[in-house]
């Protein structure tokens, strides 16, 4: 008669142990089952996919150039002195573009003042690295400096070139380009109008942005 209630209460705490352990082993099998790892994103780069990937990624496929907009700052030499640089682009086709220059070249004796116009012609490909090549038109006002007894110079000015751009990311480039500009001089030689020849070298960085939505 004393046996009977003890299994009974072995049975009891045997079920309650059950009924408690159960769930625990039943999320541990679940776990075991889903394999999908679980990443836990901080911020609000959920909402966009886009900022969750690398920051130096690029987009796979060919460069996408058409309809975008690029500020170009750079620094360079012109023939033997130094050379600031400002461009700004316009792609309305993938591989044309126009290009405007502005440039100063901040001599000892003299300073030269450069704008250009011109266009950028390349073919788009894949990867980071993208050449072309340049041409333009524009004017070169020289202003000499205090101590020379002269009057500013403007002249003509014709320059082609081509240039290479490292993609940091989609929408960052590292710039490098060779130009070689011919100066058209006033004075007259044996064989015509005086050309002066200036080999301009530059690096910078290509800043781009999409004008379409």
């Amino acid at each position: 008669m004393i046996a009977r209630p003890s299994r009974l209460c072995r049975l009891g705490v045997l079920l309650l142990l059950f009924t408690a352990v159960r769930p625990a082993l039943a999320g541990r099998a679940a776990a075991q089952r889903d394999t999908t790892p679980v990443v836990l994103v901080r911020g609000l780069e959920a909402l966009v996919p886009a900022a969750a990937r690398s920051p130096f990624g690029l987009e796979p496929g060919v460069r996408p150039f058409r309809e975008r907009f690029a500020v170009s700052p750079g620094y360079g030499m012109l023939g033997q002195d130094r050379l600031f640089v400002l461009r700004a682009a316009y792609f309305p086709s993938a591989w044309f573009g126009y290009e405007a220059a502005l440039g100063h070249n901040p001599g000892q004796s003299v300073h030269a003042v450069l704008h250009t116009f011109g266009v950028l012609v390349r073919w788009p490909r894949p990867g980071r690295l993208q050449p072309y090549a340049v041409a333009g038109y524009g004017m070169v006002m020289v202003q000499p400096g205090r101590s020379l007894n002269a009057k500013p110079v403007t002249k003509n000015a014709l320059s082609g070139g081509a240039g290479l751009e490292c993609f940091i990311r989609d929408d960052l480039a590292l710039r490098t380009e060779w130009r070689q500009a011919a100066v058209f001089g006033g004075q007259r030689g044996r064989n015509g109008v005086v050309v002066y020849d200036y080999t301009q070298a530059t690096i910078g960085l290509a800043f781009y942005r999409s004008i379409r939505p």
